[in-house]
């Protein structure tokens, strides 16, 4: 979703060229339309449209969908990115940008997805199941609607309960080369949006607790 008309030329291009069919929004009615009648891969979004936000965009795609969303803003002050965060986005690029990166944040973010995708196995600990076939998650008898990146953070826990994962082998597990295009504060978003949703209290977090310094353990129960 983007009204640049020269940006659209030149990223269109670079991901036809690349084997990727691509259909281009200019509006976020354009937009909904789209999700509604497609399946998708993954969404690129900027933020500022002539009818609306990327963030009108991403809030009503979560309320069905864990698809990959990548937002494109023009903005890169903190308070921006983490507003795409916590609204469901799963990473953020900042313009302007080169058509390298873009792809190889698209190729990283889709080999994440379908790597989750092929398991066949079912992760439970502490009331929170994760059955890998369907992508689904549940905390009780609720289904909780998890982004790409709080769903691998959550897998990533219950595959190694009771041990501290250190902030660098987190980075390393589920993005590609240690981490890159995502730091620290990034994380911490992840982590925070992570708790909110299998939390029964995040202030006081009895599930997924931080070892300060450390990293993170997952408390198997």
């Amino acid at each position: 979703m983007e009204d640049d008309l020269s940006l659209i030329d030149g990223l269109q291009y670079t991901l036809e060229r690349n084997d990727f069919v691509v259909d281009n929004a200019r509006t976020v009615k354009e937009a909904y339309a789209f999700f509604r009648a497609n399946k998708y891969d993954l969404i690129l979004l900027d933020i500022t449209l002539p009818d609306g936000t990327g963030y009108d965009v991403c809030r009503e795609v979560r309320r069905t969908s864990t698809i990959p969303i990548i937002f494109l803003t023009a903005s890169d002050e903190e308070v921006s990115i983490v507003k795409g965060l916590d609204m469901g986005g799963d990473d953020y690029i900042t313009k302007p940008f080169k058509l390298g990166e873009v792809l190889s944040r698209i190729n990283a973010l889709l080999r994440r997805s379908r790597q989750f995708s092929r398991e066949d196995t079912i992760l439970e600990s502490n009331g929170i199941t994760v059955d890998l076939s369907e992508r689904t998650v549940r905390k009780g008898e609720t289904e909780l609607e998890l982004t790409l990146a709080e769903y691998k953070l959550l897998c990533l826990f219950l595959r190694n309960p009771n041990r501290v994962l250190s902030r660098e082998l987190i980075l390393d597990r589920l993005w590609d080369g240690n981490g890159n295009y995502v730091d620290d504060n990034t994380l911490s978003v992840y982590i925070r949006r992570l708790r909110r949703k299998i939390e029964d209290n995040p202030d006081l977090p009895v599930k997924l607790l931080t070892e300060r310094g450390v990293g993170y353990k997952w408390m198997k129960g």
